[in-house]
């Protein structure tokens, strides 16, 4: 039986550490990184291509697609209702520790899991997830961190414009000329590698300031992530594939993206640059439980 779930979870786990354990090292090496520059690229310019591409060519049904976004706002938002609750209840910061809180790393780490778990469908299924969430997190969130709404950040995102178009193409129906469709690709396909990468190089950058909070509040985003993903996919009776998706999505640990933030509105970087480092070792350990529950 152990050897039999080993089989089923490897090949879906060992290339996420693998690229990730990588850029590690590359950063513990003092090797050229520049992260950056990477950031921005796949952020402009791979991720965007990654989106369009797999949206353009896959057949999904168009309910799948709407459910989907609609399990992501719900859960976004009673994850974010009840991180309120708590931290009120605890006297913390809300600007400091609601957004890792409420926001997991579904982009670096939750898209290659969809990928590798759920194959093309996982992926698209997963990448409507990603669209609602960016949308929240580029408006309420950064709202939260930064004490003022900023709907300007969200015009100017990529990724969310690539979204559109994706499922614009996708529900009309048009195909894009192979030309067209292999250099979106090509170029796609640069994202889910890099981003693996860049998050190794970055959790090797993370210091830990205090490790008893740290683990708290990580076993506390990934505890309350994975809790409400499950009540969500029991709700909307999610089955299959789109189940999978949502859970995994849902229990990701705290994104890099929040200690970018809380850096660039002072919000205790150092704090969120443990909570990061933390949630992310944790979750590593978890993976294969949370696989189990989702396969």
């Amino acid at each position: 039986m152990l050897a039999e779930l080993l089989v089923t979870i490897a090949p879906i786990i060992a290339p996420v550490f693998v690229v990730a354990a990588i850029g590690f090292g590359w950063a513990r090496a003092n090797m050229p990184f520049d992260t950056e520059f990477t950031t921005t690229l796949v952020s402009n310019l791979s991720f965007p291509c990654l989106i369009i591409a797999t949206l353009a060519k896959l057949e999904v049904d168009p309910a799948a697609f709407s459910q989907m976004a609609l399990a992501s706002a719900l859960t976004v938002l009673a994850t974010g209702a009840v991180a309120a609750v708590v931290l009120k209840a605890f006297g913390r910061s809300q600007p400091v520790y609601w957004p890792p809180l409420v926001f997991g790393n579904v982009g670096n780490m939750g898209l290659p899991l969809c990928l590798f778990a759920f194959g093309d469908e996982g992926l698209a299924l997963g990448l409507i997830f990603f669209t609602v969430f960016v949308g929240i997190q580029f408006t309420l969130g950064i709202s939260v961190a930064a004490g003022r709404l900023s709907v300007r950040t969200l015009v100017r995102t990529p990724l969310v414009w690539a979204c559109l178009v994706g499922i614009a193409l996708q529900f009309a129906g048009i195909a894009l000329p192979d030309w067209l469709g292999n250099t979106i690709g090509l170029v796609g396909d640069l994202a889910i590698p890099m981003m693996l990468l860049t998050l190794g190089v970055a959790l090797a950058k993370l210091k830990v300031t205090s490790l008893w909070r740290s683990t708290l509040m990580s076993l506390g985003r990934l505890g309350l992530g994975l809790g409400i993903g499950l009540a969500i996919a029991e709700i909307l009776g999610l089955e299959g594939a789109a189940r999978g998706v949502l859970i995994l999505e849902s229990a990701m640990p705290v994104a890099v993206l929040n200690y970018l933030f809380a850096a660039r509105y002072d919000r205790s970087p150092e704090e969120i640059a443990g909570l990061v480092l933390v949630s992310t070792t944790i979750s590593f350990v978890t993976l294969p439980a949370l696989l189990l529950i989702v396969l």
